[in-house]
C-alpha cells in the first residue's frame, strides 16, 4: 500500500500526493499496476516471453525488463530508432534506460521510426508473432484491459473522500482505471503529456463514466518537451518537499495543479489527491538532452 503525503494544507486547499513511485525500486508507479494482471495472465497461460514496444528512454521498457527478471520471463523490446542498434555497445554506454533493460536480460529489436508507427497494425503484429513465435505481447505504454484493471487499484477506500483526483496522462490507461475506481461525486482531472485532443476519444472508449476532464494547458510543448520553467519548478519542489518528480509526466501535472490553485480553479476547502506515477528512471535521459543544449538540469 502506498502513502498519501500532504503537500499543501491551509484553510482553503488541501493537496496530497499518493506516492505510487515508492511501490518498487524498478517496477515503479503505474507501470507496476499495469503489469500486475498481465504478468498473472501470462503465467497462468504458460507464456515464457514478454514482448513490448517503446522508445529509447521508455519507462515501460525498463519496467517490463525488470518484471521479466523478477518473475522469470524472457523479455523482448521492440525499440523505436534503428540507428540505436547500429553500434549497440555505444548506445548502451550512453543510455541508462536501455543499459538497465539489457542488464535485466532484455533482447532488443531496433526498427525504423516509420516501421514503428505500424506497431498496432495486425499485419505488423502477425509478423512479430511469426518471428518470435509464442510471445505475450504488451502494447506500447502497457495499456490494455488488464492494465486498466490494475490501475483501478491505485485508489483505496480512504481516497474516495477527496473532491478531486489528478493524474498525468500518456496513453490514458492509468487515468481510465482511476476514473473507474473513483466515485461519481469526485472530479478526476487528467494532465496530458502530449499535445492534441485525441486522448479524449481514447479515454472515452475505456470508461463509461463522465466525471472526468482533461486539462490540456500543461504539456510544455508536447511529449518529452521540457522547459527551464518546468525544470525550475521540479527542482524547487524537490528542495521544499524532498520529493523527486519526473519531467515527462508527474512534474507537468504538479506544475499544473499549483498553477490552477493560484488561479482559483479549485473551490475553497477542496481536498485534492494527485498521483505520483513514478517514471523517475527517465530523468537521466532528459538531463542528457538538457546538457547538450547547455541548459540547467534536474536535481537527482
Amino acid at each position: 500500500m502506498t502513502n498519501n503525503q500532504c503537500i499543501i494544507l491551509d484553510e482553503n486547499i488541501e493537496l496530497s500526493l499518493k506516492r505510487e513511485d515508492l511501490i518498487h525500486p524498478y517496477i515503479s508507479g503505474n507501470k507496476y499496476r499495469k503489469l500486475k494482471y498481465n504478468i498473472a495472465f501470462a503465467k497462468a497461460n504458460n507464456y515464457k516471453t514478454l514482448l513490448t514496444f517503446g522508445g529509447a528512454y521508455s519507462n515501460h521498457i525498463a519496467a517490463t525488463a525488470a518484471a521479466g527478471k523478477e518473475y522469470n520471463f524472457k523479455t523482448i523490446g521492440i525499440i523505436r530508432g534503428e540507428e540505436l542498434g547500429a553500434h549497440l555497445e555505444k548506445t548502451l554506454s550512453e543510455n541508462e534506460t536501455l543499459a538497465y533493460a539489457n542488464s535485466c536480460g532484455m533482447e532488443f529489436k531496433f526498427i525504423s521510426r516509420e516501421a514503428y508507427r505500424a506497431k498496432n497494425d495486425m499485419s505488423f503484429l502477425n509478423t512479430i508473432r511469426e518471428e518470435y513465435k509464442d510471445v505475450y505481447i504488451l502494447p506500447e505504454g502497457g495499456t490494455n484491459d488488464l492494465a486498466i484493471k490494475g490501475c483501478e487499484e491505485i485508489l483505496t477506500t480512504s481516497d474516495l473522500t477527496y473532491d478531486y483526483v489528478c493524474c498525468a496522462v500518456g496513453t490514458g490507461g492509468t487515468l481510465s482505471g482511476i476514473i473507474n475506481a473513483s466515485k461519481s461525486s469526485q472530479k478526476v482531472l487528467g494532465f496530458p503529456a502530449l499535445k492534441g485532443d485525441f486522448l479524449t476519444t481514447e479515454i472515452a472508449q475505456k470508461t463509461n463514466a463522465t466525471h472526468w476532464e482533461l486539462i490540456q494547458e500543461y504539456h510544455f510543448g508536447g511529449y518529452a518537451k521540457v522547459t527551464k520553467e518546468l525544470v525550475d519548478f521540479i527542482n524547487g519542489f524537490k528542495k521544499e518537499q524532498e520529493i523527486l518528480l519526473d519531467p515527462i509526466y508527474t512534474g507537468k501535472m504538479m506544475y499544473g495543479i499549483f498553477d490552477l490553485i493560484s488561479k482559483g480553479y479549485f473551490p475553497q476547502n477542496s481536498r485534492i489527491l494527485a498521483i505520483h506515477t513514478g517514471g523517475l528512471q527517465g530523468i537521466s535521459g532528459v538531463n542528457k538532452t538538457l546538457r547538450k543544449k547547455g541548459l540547467q538540469t534536474l536535481d537527482i
